[in-house]
């Protein structure tokens, strides 16, 4: 039963939804969902709408709501991203080429633009409702809207109506996957999300992509004006010295809550901002990392081989543009990924444990034995590594150049730790958002 169907029922969510959705501050099974009396749009008479703050173990927040009326039947659901908007957007593809892809979970909130691009076919932001549903389930959706005025148009114009059920024809073949296609979810607020049921190993069929919004999808967003006001110059001096606090909200229990923010510069490599809220209300911490200076002319990778136990108190500092790869363990975290951290290695490789542990998909009745054996299996040879049982690979590549691991033989050389500096590929700088950047000559350019 999932948390929809929880929230339809009446009932706290259960089976499957008690480890795929926990309601929010409350045990499982102690939450019921809220009742609110309603209008039916139908019938016009009252029905009731029952609303579930729930929370994605792997992914965040949500708000699933249902409407339903007794008097004529009439029912309806959805979901609502409860969080903040992220601070990029994200963008999933999936080259789907069998039944199972058509199983996969997704994420759709209402700002998401889903596309498939083989059949030129688009539904654009903000025409569906957000959904917590298969991709099975949006073509589905698809079908189910085109239909819908099918009587009318063939009434009024047969040769519109004659082209859309040839249309329809072609997305239900789409179902049995006789041919490969792609699948597009573009979501400018972050907070879409496709399953990857190969995790904790990569999913090569999945391109996500984290990108920073045009001006155009912020103000579809309603943030243009959320824009801080450049700080004077002369200014930065002070902040180097001076521990910054401002005013958020928790991001487990949505109380209010201070982030302090600092400059700290890291021996034998640059200056990095550090941010750490508190809540005490909850006893919530987190911390996050970013970089503080620019982006380096040359891309980072960085090898370590972990050889000993003490090898797990080197400092690392993890940027958003980080990618990590273990290879003995066939794993890999992308880019944006546990976002920037400044830690130890041990302390790094804990938060990946946590992170694979708390996968929605291997857990409750949604997962199966042997995504179960192999998420176990996973985690039990990722902590002998911590343990310092077994060596190990660890690598950090960062397009960016804003990562470090600490050489614990500086100023001399590391005979375990190996850096490389590399040119960066053009679908890299893309994604950092260099091709189209000019530092040089731009007036030049502007007044031609």
């Amino acid at each position: 039963m999932s948390a929809l169907g929880a929230v339809e029922a009446g009932a706290g969510p259960g089976g499957a939804a008690a480890a795929l959705f926990r309601p929010v501050g409350a045990e499982d099974g102690e939450q019921r969902p809220a009742e609110i009396e309603s209008l039916c749009m139908k019938c016009h008479r009252n029905g009731v709408t029952r609303l579930l703050l729930t929370r994605v173990p792997f992914f965040r927040e949500l708000i699933v709501s249902s409407f339903s009326c007794g008097a004529c039947g009439w029912a309806d659901a959805e979901i609502q991203a409860a969080g903040s908007i992220q601070e990029r957007g994200v963008r999933y593809a999936l080259a789907v080429a069998s039944r199972q892809d058509m199983n996969r979970e997704v994420v759709k909130t209402d700002c998401a633009t889903t596309r498939i691009p083989e059949l030129d076919f688009e539904i654009p932001a903000f025409s569906q409702k957000g959904v917590l549903t298969t991709i099975e389930g949006i073509i589905d959706r698809a079908v189910a809207g085109l239909e819908q005025d099918q009587p009318v148009r063939w009434a009024t114009d047969k040769e519109v109506a004659s082209k859309i059920d040839e249309f329809i024809g072609k997305l239900k073949q789409l179902k049995e996957v006789h041919s490969p296609f792609t699948f597009i979810i573009d979501d400018p607020s972050g907070n879409s999300f496709v399953e990857n049921p190969y995790a904790p190993q990569k999913d090569e069929a999945l391109v996500v992509t984290h990108y920073k919004r045009t001006p155009q999808q912020a103000a579809m967003l309603g943030i243009e004006g959320e824009e801080l006001d450049e700080k004077p110059a002369d200014s930065a001096e002070d902040l180097r010295n001076e521990v910054l606090q401002f005013n958020t909200n928790c991001p487990e229990c949505n109380a209010p809550a201070n982030t302090n923010m600092k400059l700290v510069q890291i021996p034998h490599f640059k200056e990095v901002i550090i941010m750490a809220t508190n809540c005490d209300s909850c006893g919530h911490r987190t911390n996050e990392v970013k970089s503080g200076g620019a982006i380096e002319p040359q891309g980072t990778r960085i090898t370590l081989r972990i050889t000993d136990p003490s090898d797990m108190t080197r400092d690392i500092l993890k940027s958003e543009t980080c990618s990590v790869e273990i290879p003995e363990l066939e794993f890999e975290l992308g880019m944006g990924a546990l976002g920037g951290k400044f830690t130890t290695l041990e302390g790094l490789l804990k938060d990946i444990k946590d992170l694979v542990e708390r996968n929605p998909f291997t857990l409750g009745d949604s997962s199966t034995p042997s995504k179960k054996e192999k998420l176990q299996e996973f985690v039990g040879r990722l902590q002998e590594i911590i343990e310092g049982k077994t060596k190990a690979h660890f690598i950090m590549d960062d397009p960016a150049g804003n990562s470090y691991l600490q050489n614990v033989y500086a100023p001399e050389e590391d005979p375990e730790l190996k850096v490389e500096r590399y040119e960066r590929t053009f679908e890299q700088n893309e994604e950092l958002g260099l091709n189209d950047m000019r530092t040089e000559g731009y007036e030049a350019a502007a007044d031609r």
